[in-house]
C-alpha cells in the first residue's frame, strides 16, 4: 500500500469526487448561487496549481518521512515500547487534532486568515469547496504535518490512512448533500456532516469561528466551538464573506491575488 501511495491518493479522492458530485446533483441541499462551470473549473485548477507546488517545493512527503523516521528511530513513538494498534490511534487522534488547531490558527492570525480566506469567500457550498485552498496555505499545511510527524515520529501507515481518510471526509462534508436530520444527527457523533460543517461556511462571524473540525467532530464539542446549527438556517443562510461577492472574485487570477486585498470587518 505504502509503495502506491500517489496512485492509491488520487483514486480514492476522485472517485469520491466525482461520487459526491453526482450525489449532490441528485439529492441538493440548497439551490446554487453561480453554475458550476465557472466554479469548479477555477477551483479544479486552483488544485492543480496546489498539487505541483507542494511537490516542486518539498523534497520529501509525510508518509515517506515517517518511513525515514522509523529507520533511524527518530520521534517520540519510534523511542518508546508500545503495541502498534495504540501508536496506530494515537497518530490518527494527534493528526486529525493538529488539523482542527491549525484551523483555528488560520483564523485567529490575520496574516494567516488572508490566505484561509479563500477558501471561505466561495458564496456557494460544494464538494469543489473542499479543494479551494490558496498554494501558500496548502504549503504551510504541509509543512506543519511534517512537523508534527517529525515530533512524534508517527508510523507511516498510520499518516497514509490518515491523509486518505481526512481527503475523503473534507469531500463529504462540504458536499451540497442533503441529509436527512435523523442521518444528519447520527453521522456527526462520528464524522462531521455537510450541515455541521457549512455553519462554519456562513457569513456570520460568531459560526464561521465554531464547527473547525474537518475530520472527527469531538474536538469542537471538547474546546466549546461547536454550533449545531445556523441561526438563519440551511436554506437561508448566506454563504461566504460580504467582501467577495463578486463573480469575478471567483475567477483563478482573483483566488490567487486575493490575500493582497485588505481585510475588512464583516456584520
Amino acid at each position: 500500500m505504502l509503495t502506491n501511495e500517489p496512485t492509491l491518493r488520487l483514486t480514492v479522492f476522485l472517485t469520491l469526487l466525482l461520487g459526491l458530485a453526482l450525489a449532490e446533483a441528485l439529492a441538493p441541499r440548497r439551490a446554487r448561487e453561480v453554475p458550476r462551470v465557472i466554479r469548479w473549473s477555477n477551483h479544479l485548477a486552483l488544485v492543480v496549481i496546489d498539487t505541483l507546488l507542494v511537490r516542486l517545493t518539498l523534497p520529501i512527503a509525510a508518509t515517506g518521512l515517517a518511513l525515514t523516521l522509523h529507520t533511524n528511530g527518530w520521534g517520540l513513538m519510534n523511542m518508546v515500547a508500545a503495541p502498534g494498534w495504540l501508536e496506530f490511534a494515537a497518530a490518527f487522534l494527534l493528526l486529525d487534532l493538529a488539523i482542527y488547531l491549525q484551523h483555528r490558527l488560520f483564523h485567529a492570525v490575520p496574516l494567516l486568515w488572508r490566505l484561509h480566506r479563500v477558501h471561505h469567500a466561495d458564496i456557494d457550498f460544494d464538494v469543489t469547496t473542499a479543494i479551494r485552498f490558496h498554494p501558500v496555505e496548502i504549503l504551510l499545511s504541509a509543512l506543519i504535518k511534517l512537523g508534527v510527524v517529525a515530533l512524534f515520529g508517527l508510523p507511516a501507515a498510520a499518516v497514509l490512512l490518515f491523509e486518505i481518510v481526512l481527503n475523503g471526509t473534507a469531500l463529504f462534508n462540504h458536499s451540497n448533500l442533503g441529509l436527512s436530520p435523523r442521518l444528519d444527527g447520527l453521522l456527526r457523533r462520528v464524522v462531521v456532516t455537510p450541515d455541521m460543517h457549512r455553519v462554519h461556511h456562513s457569513v456570520h462571524v460568531e459560526e464561521t469561528n465554531s464547527n473547525f473540525g474537518f475530520n472527527l467532530p469531538w474536538w469542537d464539542r471538547l474546546f466549546g466551538t461547536y454550533r449545531a446549527q445556523p441561526r438563519d438556517g440551511h436554506q437561508a443562510m448566506q454563504i461566504g464573506l460580504d467582501q467577495f461577492r463578486s463573480p469575478a472574485d471567483n475567477r483563478l487570477d482573483q483566488l490567487l491575488l486575493q490575500p493582497l486585498h485588505p481585510t475588512h470587518r464583516q456584520t
